[in-house]
């Protein structure tokens, strides 16, 4: 059971591979993901998205990246159409839908297989100081004896 008074927040990283390279050569297609994705598992979008090409000397390294801002952290995508590729990394200090925002990258990118992690950031941040206060006097007293 997670406890509510420790930890910063949650954070998905999903590679995607077999994606469609027009649609990850898209700027639009990338504009939308990220402009609709914070509505869609319940953040807030504090900007607009910024989306950008990015032209390698190797073509197979070229894309696409973009980022969008949220009061709770952060979107971002990098996508190798060359490749089929993209990597998306969702950082929130709330707990999301990440299923949610999965199906949605899934749907839009053609992802034909993925794979993905959630990853628990800063378990020992406090959010509110006067229940870890409590918390940590508790265990060293039960450590104690």
């Amino acid at each position: 059971m997670k406890n509510p008074a420790v930890g910063y927040g949650m954070q998905l990283t999903l590679d995607g591979y077999d994606c469609h390279p027009e649609k990850l050569a898209n700027l639009e297609v990338i504009y939308e993901f990220l402009d609709h994705c914070p509505e869609l598992i319940q953040m807030t979008k504090i900007m607009p998205p910024y989306v950008f090409k990015y032209q390698a000397q190797n073509p197979e390294d070229s894309g696409i990246s973009g980022f969008v801002l949220i009061a709770e952290s952060h979107i971002s995508i990098h996508t190798y159409p060359e490749k089929a590729y993209l990597s998306l990394d969702i950082f929130s200090c709330k707990d999301f839908d990440h299923h949610k925002a999965a199906a949605y990258a899934t749907e839009l990118f053609g992802i034909g297989r993925h794979e993905h992690h959630l990853l628990n950031r800063g378990v020992e941040f406090p959010r509110e100081v006067k229940k870890v206060e409590r918390l940590l006097r508790q265990e060293r007293k039960r450590l104690r004896g």
